[in-house]
Order: structure tokens, then sequence, then C-alpha cells
């Protein structure tokens, strides 16, 4: 299949890393603490190991917002490459969390949806004025970290960000190549003999 929109330097004919071999961590799971904490958990050990590169292999729903951009912030303060790759749907914080990586990789038949940030409640729950106001404050800026996550690893604003999300944008991997988001698009998800962990 014809690789399109390579955009980053570094990688050899199949789209790997030329500095040696990465390590594959499979992320098939909601964003939520356990999930989040099982990835890092497995990251950690395959530094500790030796690591020099990785490669998440990412489909989500999304989820936690807050466990989304913690993830997202592990994957970019790690010192070792880091590739994402949309193997499925990457949805909600799921965008957040792929673009904790370096390069981004895309199979052709992904998607990315992007909407806005939500909160639920339990049923029964009853609040008073300040507690709603403190609320829709914290969506507010929940809402804007997201934005500013995205902008900051694509051509667009944070407010080009937010108005997609606001109207619920549905981006297929050529989209996601004009956006920034995607750097590749490749059916190919790691070689012949590769180690595929899988979190949780």
């Amino acid at each position: 299949m014809r690789r399109r929109g390579r955009q980053d330097a570094g990688l050899d004919d199949e789209g790997l890393s030329m500095e040696g071999y990465a390590t594959y961590v499979k992320f098939y799971s909601p964003v939520n603490e356990s999930s989040i904490s099982a990835l890092m958990h497995a990251v950690d050990q395959r530094l500790a190991a030796g690591m020099r590169e990785l490669v998440l292999l990412i489909s989500t729903s999304g989820g936690s917002v807050f466990h989304g951009l913690t993830a997202y912030n592990y994957l970019k303060g790690l010192p070792i490459q880091v590739t994402t790759h949309n193997f499925g749907s990457v949805d909600s914080i799921g965008v957040a969390m792929y673009c904790g990586g370096r390069r981004r990789i895309s199979v052709p038949q992904a998607r990315f949806l992007m909407h806005p940030v939500s909160m639920n409640f339990s049923q029964g729950a009853s609040y008073e004025e300040p507690k709603l106001v403190e609320l829709v404050k914290s969506l507010r800026v929940d809402m804007e970290n997201c934005a500013k996550v995205v902008a900051a690893n694509t051509g667009k604003t944070p407010r080009q960000v937010m108005r997609a999300m606001v109207s619920r944008t549905t981006l297929s991997p050529d989209d996601g190549l004009k956006w920034g988001l995607v750097h590749q698009v490749r059916q190919e998800l790691f070689p012949v003999g590769a180690e595929v962990l899988s979190v949780p």
C-alpha cells in the first residue's frame, strides 16, 4: 500500500525507526484510571529494561479527561522516541492521548472523533448553584486544555479545535493528514517477530 504524508525524518521504507527495534504496546481500552495506570506501568518496566523507542498502537472510545491528559503528558515527557498508531478508532480524549506521539500514524480505515467535554451525574444527584457554577467552569477548563493539546500538535489554533469539538467532528486519516494530526497513513502495524505488549 502506498504511504502518504510522511513528514518526519528518521523513518525507513517501512515507516519504522532507523535507530533500532521498537517496543510495541497495544492499547485497546477506554481511558480510565485502570487502563492508564496499566499503560504507564508497562512502559516503565520496558524503560527499565532499556527500551529506546515506543510505538503505542491505540484504539479507544475515550473516557476520562483527567486520565487522558495524564497519559498525554506522560508520553510527551518520555526520554525516548514515541510513535502513536491509530489502528481503529481514536475518539474523544483519545485524540489528545494520540497527540502524545512525536510521530503519528494511522491505518487507512480508521477515524478520529472530537466532541465537547461532558460530565456524568449520578442518579438523584442534587447540586446547589455555587457547585454547578464550579462544575461548568471545570468543564470549560477541560475543554480548553484538550483544544490546546490538539492545537499544539497540529496546524490548527485552539479556537479552530474548539469549534471542531463543539461541532462533533469526525476526521478520516486523510482529513487528519490535512490537519497535521496524522503524519503517515499505512496499513502495517509492526514487523514480523516484533514484541507486542497488550494493556491493560
